[in-house]
């Protein structure tokens, strides 16, 4: 129930907020993969500190963005230094988690930090609502057959076609539904922002981005690794 979960994630972050924080320990990444991805999205980046995989659960239906944001509270060790990072879905959930929480970084690739950053399409689909008309199997197969033509290296990759694949009809549905329906109008300016230039889900000309990525699509964390990986290790061990 979303009332339920509102309260107890609400009574979780208090808790959180008067922990005391183990500072003299390395922290931890907490990875958010995209919506149609898991964590082998990740495979070919060689992270500088422990990290821990956080998977996506079926949202219930009408479940806000923000309201499944605060549902992984609970899941993020906040006694001890820890940085968020997320891809797609998971940075718009990054963006939501950095108002509520305290962590030491937040980085968001190929995603989008507020409403205002999502191309027109979701946009359109908030007043004609095509996405909650369509039947699950229906998104499931479109995302499948347009997934690759958007973004072509998709198709060359066939991590990306398994985990796409394997996600569910509902689950896809629901999740497209919220971000549709994103609200968020602001969003914490530390936030640091990776975005590759040839990324035709979330077109880089409407983010404010931190850093720019030549010939990043929107799956350039696993087919341009090596690249992301040099950023993203950058980043993190800078002072």
């Amino acid at each position: 129930m979303i009332i339920p979960l509102i309260m107890s994630s609400f009574l979780l972050t208090q808790a959180a907020e008067k922990m005391p924080v183990e500072t003299d320990k390395e922290p931890v990444i907490y990875l958010l993969p995209g919506q149609g991805a898991d964590c082998r999205l990740f495979e070919k980046i060689n992270f500088p500190y422990d990290t821990v995989h956080l998977e996506f659960p079926l949202p219930d239906k009408k479940t806000s963005l923000h309201e499944y944001a605060l549902s992984f509270i609970p899941r993020i060790d906040t006694s001890r230094p820890y940085i968020l990072l997320g891809v797609s879905l998971g940075g718009m959930i990054s963006s939501e988690l950095a108002d509520t929480l305290s962590p030491e970084r937040v980085i968001v690739i190929s995603s989008a930090k507020c409403r205002e950053e999502l191309p027109a399409k979701y946009k359109f689909q908030r007043y004609i609502p095509i996405n909650q008309i369509l039947p699950a199997q229906t998104i499931w197969w479109g995302a499948k057959t347009f997934a690759f033509r958007v973004e072509p290296e998709r198709k060359l990759d066939t991590i990306f076609q398994t985990m796409l694949l394997a996600k569910d009809p509902i689950y896809l549905k629901r999740t497209v539904n919220m971000i549709v329906k994103w609200d968020k109008g602001n969003y914490d300016s530390s936030i640091v922002h990776i975005h590759g230039d040839e990324d035709n889900t979330l077109p880089i000309k409407n983010v404010s981005y931190d850093y720019m990525l030549p010939g990043g699509t929107h799956m350039m964390v696993h087919i341009l690794g090596e690249e992301v990986n040099v950023l993203i290790n950058q980043i993190l061990l800078r002072e």
